[in-house]
């Protein structure tokens, strides 16, 4: 015995809207034939629980099919199983029909209910677009067209490529050459807020299609740095000074990856201190730079005899570590 309509979907008959749309989306899922190329049945059964969910989405003809007004295609009940849109098994195909308008062909369902236009998701989330195409097309792979509307002509592949940056180009947001495919080379423009693994998108430069070409997606990788690394947007650098520097104070020369510039640094300086560069880091997306934040560190020679004999006789220095209890 055929099932009806609540059965195909697994459901009571008093089932919410709701209930009936998820029982199809999972089932759709399941049985859409581009994830079932090996089985034919599944074909039939992704047409069979789609004409039910088209029904049952739809108010009025769900209430004339609940009081047997209507059967399971939509056709009225008439008595005896008789003609004017009726079918009675083993009648032949309805009066009016054509080839495949018997039970098992799919020309006329609707697929025009009330939420049909909410489940373009469901197939694009499965399939990509290209496959949501393929689930909307008129003569589909069983036999009759679960949509109404045809697929259009698809546009051509992506290219995918991968573009190593150096760190200080990144900083500088420096334009970038690059050869694609097609040998064709381009400068390509770095965007504010460029992060390891930045997807940059060159319409048209995919392959040719149907409908025009795909796009090129470029995947920046920004190179390590040999002695700057990155924080946010900030950079860090670790500066040696000497310890003449560090007390009597002196302006230093300082690299950064747009130049080196002259930094300032105060009488009396420890190691670890951090100075700040202004403006000298990555750019956000707003366009504000980030700073380079400088960390001093004291070099102090291992044999200096001079300092040796000063650091002997100076008894100035006092506990450093008494903040810690030592």
């Amino acid at each position: 015995m055929a099932l009806d309509l609540y059965q195909r979907l697994g459901l009571k008959r008093d089932a919410s809207e709701a209930e009936i749309k998820k029982a199809y989306r999972s089932l759709a899922k399941q049985l859409h034939p581009d994830r079932n190329k090996d089985k034919p049945d599944a074909a039939k059964r992704f047409a069979e629980v789609t004409a039910a969910y088209d029904l049952l989405s739809d108010k009025d003809k769900r209430a004339k099919y609940d009081r047997g007004e209507i059967d399971e295609e939509g056709n009225p009940k008439m008595p005896f199983g008789a003609g004017f849109g009726g079918y009675s098994s083993g009648a032949g195909p309805r009066p009016g029909g054509g080839p495949g308008a018997g039970p098992q062909g799919f020309e006329n369902f609707n697929f025009g209910g009330a939420d049909a236009a909410d489940l373009s998701d469901l197939f694009e989330g499965l399939f990509g677009a290209a496959g949501a195409a393929r689930g909307g097309r008129a003569g589909g792979p069983f036999g009759g067209g679960a949509f109404r509307q045809r697929a259009a002509p698809q546009k051509g592949a992506d290219v995918a490529y991968r573009l190593k940056v150096s760190f200080d180009d990144a900083v500088a947001l420096k334009p970038q050459r690059i050869t694609l495919g097609d040998g064709k080379t381009i400068d390509l423009k770095l965007p504010q807020g460029l992060e390891d693994g930045t997807r940059i998108r060159l319409a048209g430069k995919g392959q040719e299609g149907p409908a025009g070409r795909g796009d090129a997606i470029v995947t920046i990788e920004i190179a390590p740095h040999r002695f700057f690394t990155r924080d946010g947007t900030n950079i860090r650098l670790t500066l040696p000074i000497t310890l003449k520097e560090a007390v009597l104070g002196a302006k230093v020369k300082v690299p950064t990856p747009e130049g080196a510039v002259m930094l300032t640094v105060p009488k009396g300086t420890s190691s670890g201190k951090v100075l700040r560069l202004k403006g000298r880091g990555f750019a956000a997306k707003d366009g504000k730079r980030g700073d380079q934040l400088v960390t001093v560190e004291i070099e102090i020679p291992a044999h200096d005899a001079a300092l040796q004999q000063f650091a002997e006789g100076w008894n100035a220095g006092g506990n450093p570590r008494a903040s810690l209890g030592v």
